[in-house]
């Protein structure tokens, strides 16, 4: 593809080129550093898409995945960024999170105003409406499933999955809220509190210091001892209450009509930012129901996802579902037989076995699967989460899967275990190039062999850039700042140094090779080339074109060489 302003000619015909993987501020702070870095000669040629991760959007947490409303971040992004992107022959791929929204969400805000009045009352689900008849009311408020109904239910955190919500009546409505949530207290004012509960001005002020001590010590309003003041405390406590405020993640109601109408308002939103792929993030957990695990349930994750598709199809966007479970499992299959691609999750942890065990034998069982039951693909090394490696369970053994886990730990990788419980994390936080043990020849030869890969090839930024372990920024981040260990932003500056680096050049070739050269295109077929356990043999052919990879996994040095064999 030349660059220029060619446009897209059919939006459900997803490219095979590649995709490259940033926030809108990876490079130089903002979109606009992205626009000037593809700008640059050294990547004509090069990528066709990019994948822009949701603090594209108007955001509160987890560096976008909580998302407020679908309208471009002014500080990180323009419309006139987009347009310049499209016009250098790029697509996109964005985010959109089926299951939850911020609790800053214009929905949310108006429930808290509003109460029982809001239009939006059933946006998101009440627990208590949800498990009516199936539990006991307990004297915190909220209802307590029966056991038979809640024991196979996967939860992302300890305890039930609520929060307290705070109607304009004082009443107290639990709200189904899988990932992250917050209370904030505001410091009591002196005067504020004088005015509000008609006390004297020192009095208000001895309050005012023992209660915002007690919430500088991490207590509750109604854990705080006011002392001599006791009598004004549930005055006091009222107060604070009526007045606290939440940040977090709510899960939508699938069930609600305006539900539905926020789902293809937000799919036609992205599609007029010029998306080709929708990422659906966290789509397994929406669809609920007593009694089942709650994440990926039959028949409703499937329905879920068939009824956004008929949306989706509306307005030509291709969705990618996205989804981590165990090779075993099969899911990414059932994914592909529904008519979805399917993120390739195996691939990265696959070539770190190839080249720890010198053994390809694991490594092509997958691209044998991939040829032969057709699943279409987005491939990638290192992305914006962790390196998956609990999701080769069925390829792999324990004791292999352990073993990578180990191995990229040792080379300074952090791993997240899931509220505390070994054997149910899925991921290990490093960078690709660092999980390689550093290795330009490793990190060399792992881009040729994804270039070889079926499916459309997803690079993130940090791996183009021999990126390494940011040790600095998980401690500036703090306990749950694992994952910032490979989220590390460049300056233009700092890329135009890492252009004279080798392992950054050979991999933008690489690239640039795939995304050109004929016998990858569509149509193209895929051979493998029997060979001894310690090599790997690849070959593309397209018409008269072919494009043959040996690679040795003991030596880590590969040769490509093609043929044109045009008249």
């Amino acid at each position: 593809m030349n660059q220029g302003n060619q446009g897209i000619k059919d939006k459900r015909d997803v490219r095979t080129g590649l995709m490259l993987n940033a926030y809108p501020d990876s490079i130089d702070a903002s979109l606009s550093g992205l626009v000037a870095l593809l700008k640059k000669d050294a990547f004509r040629d090069v990528f066709e898409s990019i994948y822009i991760l949701p603090s594209v959007f108007n955001t509160d947490l987890d560096r976008g995945f909580s998302v407020i409303d679908y309208e471009l971040n002014a500080l990180l992004a323009t419309k006139e960024d987009l347009e310049a992107l499209k016009a250098l022959g790029m697509d996109f791929k964005f985010d959109f999170i089926l299951n939850h929204a911020s609790v800053l969400s214009k929905p949310f805000q108006d429930i808290i105003k509003k109460g029982d009045q809001s239009i939006y009352r059933d946006f998101f689900i009440d627990w208590n409406r949800f498990w009516e008849g199936k539990g006991q009311m307990t004297e915190e408020g909220y209802i307590q499933p029966e056991e038979a109904l809640i024991k196979d239910m996967f939860f992302r955190k300890p305890g039930l999955p609520i929060l307290n919500v705070r109607m304009p009546d004082g009443k107290e409505v639990p709200y189904w809220n899988t990932f992250y949530q917050e209370v904030r207290y505001n410091p009591i004012d002196a005067i504020d509190l004088m005015l509000e509960l008609d006390l004297q001005y020192t009095q208000a002020q001895m309050i005012a210091e023992i209660m915002n001590q007690g919430l500088l010590d991490g207590k509750k309003p109604s854990e705080i001892d006011l002392g001599i003041m006791t009598a004004y405390k549930a005055g006091v406590v009222d107060y604070l209450e009526s007045h606290r405020k939440y940040l977090g993640q709510m899960d939508l109601n699938i069930k609600s009509p305006l539900v539905w109408d926020f789902y293809e308002d937000t799919l036609k939103k992205l599609a007029g930012y010029g998306a080709g792929i929708v990422r659906l993030d966290a789509f397994a957990y929406a669809p609920k129901a007593p009694g089942e695990k709650n994440f990926l349930n039959k028949p409703g994750t499937w329905e879920l996802l068939e009824r956004v598709k008929a949306l989706a199809d509306r307005f030509g966007l291709n969705l990618l579902p996205e989804i981590h479970s165990k090779y075993e499992e099969k899911i990414h299959e059932k994914i592909a037989e529904e008519g979805f691609m399917t993120y390739d999750f195996f691939l990265p942890g696959l070539i770190i076995d190839a080249f720890e065990n010198h053994s390809s034998v694991h490594l092509l069982q997958w691209i044998l699967d991939v040829k032969t039951k057709n699943i279409k693909t987005v491939n990638m090394l290192g992305c914006h989460d962790g390196i998956p490696l609990l999701d080769l369970k069925g390829l792999l053994s324990e004791a292999q899967i352990q073993n990578l886990i180990d191995v990229v730990v040792s080379r300074g990788g952090y791993v997240k275990d899931l509220h505390g419980k070994k054997n149910i994390y899925y991921q290990v936080n490093a960078t690709y190039y660092s999980a390689l043990g550093e290795d330009d020849e490793k990190m060399l030869l792992a881009r040729a062999i994804q270039m070889f890969m079926p499916g459309k090839p997803q690079v993130w930024y940090l791996d183009l850039f021999a990126g390494k372990n940011d040790y600095e920024a998980v401690k500036r981040a703090g306990a749950a700042g694992h994952k910032e260990i490979n989220r590390t932003n460049l300056t233009l500056e700092e890329i135009e140094a890492r252009l004279e680096k080798r392992v950054v050049r050979e991999q933008i070739e690489l690239i640039r090779f795939r995304h050109t050269f004929p016998a990858f295109d569509t149509e193209g077929s895929l051979e493998i080339i029997e060979s001894e356990p310690h090599k790997l043999i690849l070959k593309w052919v397209k018409d008269d074109y072919s494009a043959l990879l040996e690679a040795d996994l003991k030596t880590y040095k590969y040769e490509i060489t093609t043929k044109e064999n045009r008249l």
